[in-house]
């Protein structure tokens, strides 16, 4: 007897275990200029920003500067 994603045997025990999931496949290729690569690139573009800003903040000098007094 299967209801609800579950199934009970003939004993009266529950069985979660015995429906198996649906699985989904993306046939598309996922390379190059995608959403997801988009997205990734974005975020990481935003965190690189805000830590130049930060170390500007901390060290009192821009990028330029930190540069040349290596």
């Amino acid at each position: 007897m299967t209801s609800r994603g579950y199934t009970v045997e003939d004993g009266g025990r529950l069985n979660n275990f015995a429906i198996e999931p649906k699985m989904y496949v993306d046939q598309t290729s996922q390379s190059g200029f995608t959403v997801y690569s988009e997205k990734i690139n974005g975020r990481l573009a935003m965190i690189g920003f805000v830590a130049l800003l930060a170390t500007e903040v901390i060290t009192g000098h821009g990028l330029i500067g930190l540069l040349t007094n290596l």
